[in-house]
C-alpha cells in the first residue's frame, strides 16, 4: 500500500534542488512495493538525516543526480524469482553509494551480483533470535540473541562473492551479509518495525558508521526552508488555506501566515460533519487567540444533500473532496481573486490515497489503493488553484513537532487526527441528519470520558462510529430497536500501524452506560479490537 515517485530525467534537476535545499546530506529507499517502505523512512528521519521514498524504478543515472549519501532496498511481497517480479536498475551496484538490502531488497541483492535464493525449507514470520558471526560496522552495539521481526518464504542459499556472513537465526543461515569493500549489506529481517528490539542501532549504524551522514534534518531546518520554499512559490500572491482546525491544517496555517501575513487568507468550510461544538471553538480560537481571520462558511446543508442516498465509502470521499473544493472555488470569488490553495496534505495522505501502481512494462503491481483522501484522491481534474503543501512529506509526528516549534498550542498539537469527510464516514452507510446527531452525541461522550480519566495524550485516536443495523434491546421493561456505537480506541506512533487500545474496564462501563443512557436512538456499545493492519483506523 505503499506509493513511490519516479523522477523523470526533465523533472530531476528540480527535485533535486527540492530535496538537495532541505537537506544535502539524505537517504533513498527504493520502494519494492513493501507495507513498510515509508516506515523504514520515518525511522531513518528519527535518525535526524532526511530520508524519502522513490519508486525500485528510479536509475542509477537519476539517483546519481540526488547524490544520497546511502540507498535502502525496501521488503516486496514477490519472490525475486517470480515472472514480473520488480528488479533495480543493475548500474545502482557500480554507484559507489553504500546500499542496504531488507528482506527482498536483500534478495533481489543477492541474485543480481551472483548469489542463490531459493525457496526456505521453513518460512519465518514473526520474532526470532538474531545470532550475530560479526559483530562489527554494522551490527556494532546491536545485542547478540536480540529480537529481530521476520517475514519471509524464501532464504538466502548461497552469497554472492565478496560478501562475508554477519549474523543468522536458527532458520535462516544467511540473515545478515555485507560486502564491507563495497558498503552492501542486507538483512533478511525487518530492522523498521518496533518488533526488531535491535533495529534502532542497526539503523543508526548504517547512517552514520557506513554512510557518514550528519544529523542535520532538524524541526528549525525543516521550518526555515518551507518558509523560503512557500516565499519562493507563492511570491506576491494570495493563498486560499482549507483550515480543519487539526494539528495538520493549523500548523500549515500558523507556517504560511509567518511566510507571507496577510496574503493568506483561511476559510473554514462547515460541512455539517465535524465534532459537537467544533466549528464555533474553532473560528473563535483563531480570530480571538491566534489572531488569524477566519471566514466562515456554513455549507452543511450542500453536502448533506451530495451525500443523500449515497453509501459506498469511496464515493463519500470523493463526493466531499469535489464539493469542498468547489466551496473553495465559490467562496474564493467573493472574497478575491486567489492563485494558489493551501493544504496539510502529509505523507501517509498520500501514501494510502495511492492508485495501484502498474509497471508499464511488466503489469507488476507494486501499490495498491487503499483509500482516498479527500485532499488527495478528491481532487477534481479541473482545479483551478495552484497548490501548495509544504507538510508533504511529513508524518504526523513530524507535524507535530514543527507546529510547537511555531507556537501551537499544545491542545492542538496533541489533537487526534480527524478525516476530512469528517463523521460521514464514521457513519456506515448512508448519511442522514438523525444519524449525525447520534454520532455527534455518541463522540462528545467518549471524548470527555478519556479526558475526565487524563487518557486523551495516551491513545492516537479515540472515536465513535455508528453501524447502519439495528438490534433489540431492553430498556425501562420495553423493547427497543436502535443502533449500535462502535467505540474504536487505538495507540500508534504514526498512523501507518495501529493496536487496539487496552482501555481500563472501568472507562469502557462509563462510556457504555453514559452513550446508551443519554444517546436516544442506541442501545448497544460495542469496542474494536482489531489492530492496523488488517484493519485500518477508520471505518471507512
Amino acid at each position: 500500500m505503499t506509493t513511490a515517485v519516479t523522477l523523470p530525467t526533465e523533472v530531476m534537476s528540480q527535485e533535486e534542488k527540492s530535496l538537495g535545499q532541505v537537506n544535502r546530506q539524505m537517504i533513498v529507499i527504493l520502494d519494492f512495493g513493501s507495507q513498510y517502505s515509508e516506515l523504514i523512512a520515518r525511522r531513518f528521519r528519527e535518525t535526524q538525516v532526511y530520508s524519502e521514498v522513490l519508486s525500485y524504478r528510479t536509475t542509477a543515472a537519476q539517483l546519481r543526480k540526488l547524490n544520497p549519501k546511502g540507498i535502502v532496498f525496501s521488503g516486496g511481497p514477490n519472490s525475486v524469482y517470480d515472472k514480473n517480479a520488480p528488479k533495480c536498475d543493475p548500474e545502482i551496484w557500480s554507484l559507489g553509494i553504500p546500499i542496504l538490502g531488507v528482506c527482498y531488497g536483500m534478495q533481489l541483492m543477492v541474485k543480481q551480483l551472483g548469489g542463490e535464493v531459493t525457496t526456505a525449507d521453513l518460512a519465518e514470520y514473526g520474532k526470532a533470535s538474531l545470532h550475530i558471526d560479526d559483530p562489527t560496522d554494522l551490527l556494532t552495539n546491536v545485542e547478540d540473541g536480540t529480537t529481530m521481526w521476520m517475514s519471509h518464504g524464501d532464504s538466502v542459499q548461497k552469497m554472492p562473492p565478496g560478501f562475508d556472513l554477519l549474523a543468522h537465526t536458527e532458520n535462516t543461515p544467511c540473515a545478515a551479509i555485507a560486502d564491507h569493500e563495497r558498503k552492501l549489506y542486507g538483512v533478511q529481517f525487518h530492522p523498521e518495525v518496533v518488533h526488531s528490539i535491535g533495529g534502532s542501532a542497526l539503523i543508526s549504524n548504517f547512517v552514520f558508521q557506513i554512510c557518514n551522514c550528519k544529523p542535520t534534518w532538524t524541526t528549525e531546518a525543516f521550518v526555515e526552508e518551507a518558509i523560503r520554499e512557500i516565499r519562493a512559490k507563492v511570491g506576491h500572491k494570495r493563498v486560499l488555506l482549507a483550515l480543519s482546525g487539526g494539528v495538520d491544517s493549523s500548523t500549515l496555517a500558523f507556517l504560511m501566515h509567518r511566510a507571507i501575513g496577510d496574503r493568506l487568507t483561511c476559510v473554514f468550510i462547515d460541512q455539517g460533519f465535524m465534532r459537537k461544538y467544533e466549528p464555533e471553538r474553532l473560528v473563535k480560537l483563531f480570530q480571538e487567540q491566534f489572531h488569524i481571520p477566519v471566514e466562515y462558511v456554513n455549507a452543511r446543508e450542500r453536502f448533506l444533500s451530495a451525500l443523500n442516498g449515497v453509501t459506498d465509502p469511496e464515493e463519500k470521499r470523493r463526493i466531499v473532496g469535489h464539493e469542498f473544493i468547489r466551496v473553495f472555488e465559490e467562496s474564493s470569488k467573493e472574497l478575491g481573486p486567489f492563485d494558489y490553495l493551501a493544504q496539510g496534505t502529509l505523507y501517509p495522505d498520500v501514501i494510502e490515497s495511492a492508485d495501484t501502481n502498474m509497471d508499464p512494462g511488466t503489469g507488476e503491481r507494486v501499490a495498491v489503493k487503499i483509500k482516498s483522501h479527500h485532499n488527495v484522491g478528491g481532487l477534481p481534474k479541473d482545479l483551478r488553484f495552484k497548490l501548495v503543501e509544504p507538510l508533504r512529506k511529513l508524518f504526523k509526528d513530524e507535524v507535530r513537532k514543527v507546529g510547537r516549534s511555531i507556537g501551537l498550542p499544545e491542545e492542538i498539537v496533541q489533537r487526534h487526527p480527524f478525516p476530512g469527510p469528517g463523521l460521514s464516514i464514521r457513519i456506515i452507510g448512508e448519511v442522514t441528519a438523525e444519524r449525525l446527531n447520534i454520532l455527534r452525541d455518541a463522540d462528545l461522550i467518549v471524548r470527555q470520558e478519556i479526558n475526565r480519566r487524563g487518557l486523551y495524550n495516551e491513545y492516537w485516536q479515540a472515536f465513535a462510529v455508528l453501524l447502519p443495523i439495528r438490534s433489540v434491546g431492553v430498556m425501562g421493561d420495553k423493547r427497543t430497536y436502535a443502533f449500535p456505537i462502535v467505540l474504536r480506541i487505538i495507540t500508534s506512533e504514526d498512523g501507518m500501524t495501529a493496536d487496539w487500545a487496552r482501555v481500563p474496564y472501568d472507562v469502557l462501563e462509563v462510556i457504555s452506560n453514559r452513550i446508551v443512557n443519554e444517546v436516544k436512538g442506541v442501545n448497544r456499545v460495542v469496542f474494536d479490537i482489531t489492530s492496523k493492519p488488517p484493519g485500518t483506523i477508520e471505518w471507512e
